[in-house]
């Protein structure tokens, strides 16, 4: 969007042009810093100013890490202040449910999630014929999300009737779940992909 927003005779500001306008504002204010040297402000600096204002108004760290584009919550907490109250308490509760979510395993033994502790986290969830799948909120449900099981070319056979049912199962508990988190997208998903199932099974007994 900013590429189009901030332009110049129908270019994309360069980085000088941002950085030169902000000089000329800093000396039109008549802005010091120590010694009476006009102040220095970057874009950078306005960048961390914009996020710590956010982060201390009371945005969610997920929420933040989401608007910067950050993939890790030690990126975004460079860009805020940690005395604050308001921050110190989303970092350790978004840090509690990061370490729910992803325990140690030993070496050499596969990683499986307790389904129970699968299906109360605050994420996008998808339930796979063979496995779980999990996504933040901000990244929106994945594209790829139960394709098969929705595909008119699926076939089945009487051999992978419990897995279906499993699966159904889990699908119908991820319903209620995304209902209860306000996620109407989320549930109307998951209600697609139950009827598929269950057309599935209804196949099966003909």
């Amino acid at each position: 969007m900013t590429d189009f927003l901030f332009v110049a005779h129908g270019r994309r500001l360069s980085q000088t042009r941002l950085r030169n306008g902000l000089i000329a504002a800093v000396e039109t204010c008549g802005l010091r810093g120590a010694g009476g040297a006009p102040l220095v402000v970057t874009p950078h600096q306005l960048r961390h100013t914009w996020a710590t204002e956010l982060a201390n108004a009371g945005m969610s760290l997920q929420a933040l890490m989401a608007l910067l584009g950050h993939v890790t919550p030690q990126m975004t907490l460079r860009y805020a202040t940690l005395a604050s109250p308001t921050l110190r308490d989303a970092y350790d509760q978004a840090m509690g449910k990061m370490r729910r979510r992803f325990t140690l395993t030993p070496v050499g033994k596969p990683i499986v999630p307790d389904a129970v502790i699968w299906l109360g986290s605050e994420m996008l969830k998808t339930r796979v014929a063979h496995g779980y799948c999990s996504r933040h909120e901000s990244a929106g449900a994945c594209p790829y999300a139960n394709i098969c099981e929705t595909c008119d070319n699926f076939v089945t056979g009487p051999e992978f009737r419990d897995a279906l049912e499993a699966q159904r199962t889990d699908v119908e508990a991820l319903e209620v779940d995304a209902r209860d988190r306000g996620w109407p997208d989320e549930a109307a998903r998951h209600h697609r992909v139950a009827d598929a199932l269950t057309d599935h099974l209804q196949r099966l007994d003909r």
